[in-house]
């Protein structure tokens, strides 16, 4: 079974990958979010090559195999594009099978737990509140993530006292009963963000992610030895090398790679398994709603080590509107994994007309 074509369908968020091989069957991926017409052009350029012609049933092979013939391009591009290549794949063998991603993993499509994830900081602590009561009465959440800090705010808030009011505001709407995530982005230096997290014990937050600037591993396991609220981080990571350092170092307490970010879902099972062995739990990202929520869904239905809730995010982005034939459902707080072959959903065919189209092929 060899890749006869890799096809890209893009806009400036989303580009979802197409790969068809030369016995009749196709997959559906995505490259990771944002600027994703960038991703597309280096697909094209620096993943199809070694791509087209290649034995498509070894999907871990082959992602390897491109970023090692890629190493002068370390980094993110490299692994957004090749991330695309390696979900079809994932899609394209769960159809030729007849089972869903989950199933080829080992796991079963259920309903997976999800916490409501916030990606606001533009909201007053008492908005914030508001809405995550609301949402905990209609959907029925059971824990919820907010934003602390800045995005790599060098200790400085949105405003002074923000942190501390919104983690107030929210414990109180939600109670005790809810488990309450928080995100500082890489907000703060060691002795703030060890400061901040003994705030957050005493909110009983049992979530801190990304404390520090994410590359400064050494500082974020001076946060992680410091405080019992267990710390989180790797969203950002691509490195493998990198990744063996954070686990073995502890760096952080729990782990999440993206999938998209990372490379696809390959390397993110690699990572997840690193965990594993050191005893380690889980929790990738997943931060909108295109493709790597149902990605994250397969993911955590089957390894061993998720963690108690799966991201699940609650804002409407117009650009994920549209972007599938029928939408994920939360009820009761859970979402269920799509059962069909492959990933289990279809991508709304107007979608893909609309956007801007590039294949490579044999």
């Amino acid at each position: 079974m060899k890749i006869k074509s890799i096809e890209t369908f893009s806009t400036r968020n989303i580009s979802i990958v197409r790969v068809k091989t030369d016995d009749g069957f196709e997959g559906y991926g995505q490259l990771a979010t944002y600027h994703a017409n960038i991703s597309a052009m280096v697909l094209h350029q620096q993943v199809a090559p070694y791509a087209l012609g290649a034995d498509a049933e070894r999907i871990a092979d082959l992602v390897d195999k491109v970023v090692e013939g890629e190493h002068k391009f370390p980094g993110s591009y490299v692994c957004r594009a090749v991330g695309g290549l390696d979900t079809a794949l994932w899609d394209l063998h769960g159809k030729r099978a007849g089972l869903s991603v989950c199933e080829l993993l080992g796991g079963k499509p259920r309903a997976i737990d999800v916490y409501g994830s916030s990606m606001r900081r533009n909201i007053s602590p008492t908005d914030e509140a508001e809405r995550l009561q609301r949402l905990q009465a209609e959907q029925g959440f059971r824990a919820f993530k907010i934003r602390i800090g800045n995005n790599f705010g060098r200790d400085i808030d949105v405003y002074p006292g923000r942190t501390e009011q919104v983690v107030a505001a929210v414990r109180k709407a939600i109670g005790d009963d809810t488990s309450l995530y928080v995100d500082a982005n890489s907000g703060f230096t060691p002795r703030r963000a060890i400061e901040v997290g003994r705030m957050l014990e005493q909110q009983g937050v049992c979530h801190y992610e990304e404390p520090c600037p994410y590359p400064e591993l050494e500082w974020t396991k001076q946060v992680t030895d410091a405080l019992d609220v267990a710390v989180t981080g790797g969203e950002q990571d691509t490195d493998m090398a990198h990744w063996k350092r954070m686990i073995s170092m502890r760096a952080v307490d729990i782990v999440q790679p993206d999938i998209c970010y990372i490379g696809g879902l390959s390397r993110a099972l690699e990572v997840a398994k690193l965990a594993q062995y050191a005893g380690m739990t889980c929790t990738p990202h997943a931060a909108n709603h295109s493709m790597v929520t149902v990605f994250t869904m397969h993911m955590v239905a089957a390894i061993p080590n998720a963690g108690t809730f799966m991201e699940y995010s609650i804002e409407s982005d117009s650009w994920t509107e549209s972007l599938f034939t029928s939408k994920l459902q939360v009820s009761n707080g859970q979402v269920q994994v799509p059962d069909g072959p492959g990933w289990g959903v279809t991508i709304n065919p107007e979608w893909l007309e609309k956007a801007d189209y590039q294949i490579s092929q044999i």
